[in-house]
């Protein structure tokens, strides 16, 4: 059966994550820190316990993590989702798409970030076999310049975390074009059809509620390697496309 046509309220994005349970050199076991450009994103939390660590302009936070509590954080924070026990968390993106387009940028140390070439090689995971070894060294890799990030804010230095904010920024430059693109079919055309939805109503005229449905989906693909852990995926419109092998 294809995929419905319509997309989820809001053209929001959804993928379910399991927390990863690699220890990393610091002893906690998680996922990958990195930040999005323009996309909030929130975690709703469905089973086990956790946290997620978040850099952001009020400092470190380290913020608990289980059943019901629901945690978002805005373009710019780096998240880092730290495993305590079976955490499993349901994440819903704003502007669905733009992530999986190159919305979302890996804390690897500077030299790697100011090297395109070498950014890439390193966040790209190849398909099938060393799938996993590939996500746990780009894990190490990110956890690395996180730590870093993380000691000079604690520190009360803010010059690295706004550094790579602005080294994020210059990666993904190139890629404006297409998120334009994608957000102008997706979130944008959403709102627009909801204003003319209302322009018609004020007008008396009902004829956009004779086309009412509903839909149903399951997961298109299970346990793919995300950025924060083992990922479910739904190949509905603007969702979730694979992260090129990750």
């Amino acid at each position: 059966m294809p995929p419905p046509a319509a997309p989820l309220p809001g053209a929001v994005g959804l993928s379910h994550l399991s927390a990863y349970d690699w220890e990393a050199a610091d002893g906690v076991c998680g996922g990958s820190p990195h930040l999005h450009l323009v996309c909030t994103e929130a975690y709703v939390v469905t089973g086990g316990r956790g946290a997620v660590q978040t850099l952001s302009p009020d400092g470190y936070r380290d913020t608990p993590l289980e059943p019901g509590t629901v945690a978002w954080f805005t373009p710019g924070t780096v998240h880092r989702m730290v495993q305590g026990g079976d955490l499993r968390v349901t994440v819903l993106m704003q502007n669905s798409g733009l992530p999986e387009a190159g919305d979302a940028v890996f804390t690897f140390p500077t030299e790697v970030l100011a090297d395109p070439d070498r950014y890439a090689g390193a966040a790209t995971l190849p398909a099938g076999a060393g799938a996993e070894a590939a996500a746990r060294r780009r894990r190490d890799l990110a956890v690395e310049g996180y730590l870093v990030l993380r000691e000079a804010l604690v520190a009360g230095d803010a010059g690295p975390y706004r550094a790579f904010q602005r080294a994020a920024a210059l990666l993904v430059r190139e890629r404006v074009p297409l998120w334009r693109e994608l957000w102008r079919a997706g979130a944008l055309a959403a709102a627009e059809r909801t204003g003319a939805q209302l322009d018609a109503l004020a007008a008396g005229d009902a004829a956009h509620l004779g086309a009412a449905s509903a839909y149903r989906a399951e997961p298109s693909r299970r346990g793919g390697y995300g950025m924060c852990g083992r990922r479910d995926e739904y190949a509905l419109p603007g969702v979730t496309v694979p992260y090129g092998g990750g």
